[in-house]
C-alpha cells in the first residue's frame, strides 16, 4: 500500500495565499520582530481584512508561515509492502537534502534568530510556533518511513524517536547554529547532496539490520 510521507502545504494553500506566506517570510528576513499584518499586508498588496480572514491573528499568519517554509522539507512517498533498501535510501537522502536546503535558506535563518529571541520572552511565543511546526512536524513526517524500514527488515531500533533523533543530529551536525551565529558554511548543491548521502550511509550503519535484507546487500 502507498502510504504518504509528507503533507504539502501546496494542496491546502492557494497560489495566492502562498505568495502571501513568501511575502511575510521576505519581511522577516528583513524586519525580523518587526512584522506587522499591516506590512504583510502592503507587501503582498492585499487588505488585512483578508490576512485576518484567512490566517486569524499575527499568530495565525506566524503559524502558516512557518508551515509554509517547513512544507518545502518533503519525504517521499513509500510503498510498505514494496519497500527497499533503494527506496529507503532515496527517501532518507531526499528528506536530508530538503532540510539542508531550507535551513540555509535566508528566510529560515531569519525566522529562526527571531524564534530564538522569542523563546521564553513572553511576546507571541514564535519560539514554540518554530518548534511545533519545524522540528516535531519533521519527526512526524519521517517517523512513518524509519517505522516501515523497521518493518521491512531494513532497519533495526527500539525507539523511533531516537532513531530520529539519530538522523536529523547526523544530517545537520554543527551547520544550523554555525549559520545563526552568522558563520558564512557554503552549502552548494554538490555539497548538499553529499552530505545528504553521507548522513543516511552513517544512519544506515548505525540502524540497518544486521540481519535481512540490508545485511544481506552489505554482504
Amino acid at each position: 500500500m502507498l502510504q504518504p510521507a509528507e503533507i504539502d502545504a501546496s494542496e491546502t494553500l492557494t497560489e495566492r495565499q502562498q505568495a502571501v506566506l513568501d511575502a511575510a517570510l521576505r519581511l522577516l528576513v528583513e524586519e525580523g520582530d518587526n512584522l506587522t499584518m499591516t506590512a504583510v499586508a502592503r507587501r503582498a498588496s492585499c487588505s488585512k481584512e483578508t490576512l485576518y480572514k484567512w490566517f486569524g491573528d499575527r499568530d495565525g499568519l506566524l503559524n502558516a508561515t512557518v508551515q509554509w517554509q517547513a512544507s518545502k522539507v518533503r519525504v517521499a512517498a513509500i510503498d510498505r509492502e514494496r519497500l527497499d533498501i533503494g527506496s529507503l535510501t532515496a527517501s532518507l537522502e531526499r528528506f536530508a537534502s530538503d532540510w539542508l536546503k531550507v535551513i540555509s535558506s535566508d528566510t529560515s535563518i531569519a525566522l529562526n534568530r527571531v524564534a530564538v529571541s522569542h523563546a521564553g520572552s513572553g511576546k507571541d511565543d514564535l519560539g514554540a510556533i518554530v518548534l511545533q511546526n519545524g522540528r516535531f512536524a519533521l519527526a512526524k513526517r519521517l517517523k512513518p518511513v524509519l517505522e516501515a524500514g523497521q518493518q521491512a527488515g531494513l532497519l533495526d531500533f527500539e525507539d523511533a524517536e531516537t532513531a530520529f533523533r539519530t538522523f536529523f543530529g547526523l544530517v545537520g551536525r554543527d551547520v544550523q547554529i554555525r549559520l545563526l551565529l552568522g558563520d558564512r558554511v557554503e552549502l552548494t548543491g554538490a555539497t548538499i547532496g553529499g552530505d545528504a548521502a553521507r548522513a543516511t550511509q552513517q544512519f544506515l550503519a548505525l540502524f540497518g539490520a544486521k540481519t535481512g535484507p540490508l545485511a544481506h546487500r552489505a554482504g
